[in-house]
């Protein structure tokens, strides 16, 4: 069993992770995380996301060449694609604002168990949105939001602090 981090420890710790060690994540953590990532808010509790676990090295290896960004995959154990059902009904079109909100759950429970990961735009790059719908058999109602690739990390994080007072104004700009 991993240890549990407070949330705000995990807020402030957590840091995109590139460099991955040759330890397999469990299908259990990736449950686990996938678990965390449905518990974010959706607008009308639509819910849209729908995930594609991509752990074969074959497949991780061609992401880094339809992602130009993406080339961690080559040592990740594993990726998630967030993907977003376009057609959930009345709230449809807040789908954008729920996969992000699932994205970030998902990065806070790799950071709390212990795990590493980075979070890799898709939409609204057209060009990846196209060639992740295509390489991955997407039907038409599903678009690609994020890639989080995802392992042991290989490389030290640490808190940074990104406060900026100057940045808030109460009850008008």
């Amino acid at each position: 069993m991993v240890p549990s981090m407070e949330t705000l420890d995990a807020i402030h710790t957590r840091r995109s992770i590139r460099k991955f060690t040759d330890e397999k994540v469990s299908d259990e953590l990736i449950e686990k995380i996938l678990q965390a990532g449905m518990m974010a808010p959706s607008a009308n509790n639509q819910q849209p996301w729908h995930f594609i676990v991509v752990k074969d090295k074959k497949l991780l290896d061609k992401i880094t060449k339809i992602h130009k960004y993406s080339q961690m995959c080559k040592t990740a154990s594993a990726a998630i694609i967030v993907c977003a059902d376009t057609s959930c009904g009345e709230f449809s079109d807040f789908w954008i604002q729920d996969c992000s909100a699932c994205t970030q759950n998902i990065l806070l429970a790799i950071r709390d168990l212990g795990l590493g990961a980075v979070w890799d735009g898709l939409y609204p790059e057209k060009e990846y949105v196209k060639n992740f719908s295509e390489d991955f058999n997407l039907p038409k109602n599903i678009v690609p939001l994020s890639l989080v690739p995802l392992g042991y990390p290989a490389q030290k994080s640490g808190r940074v602090d990104r406060f900026k007072k100057e940045r808030i104004h109460v009850d008008t700009w």
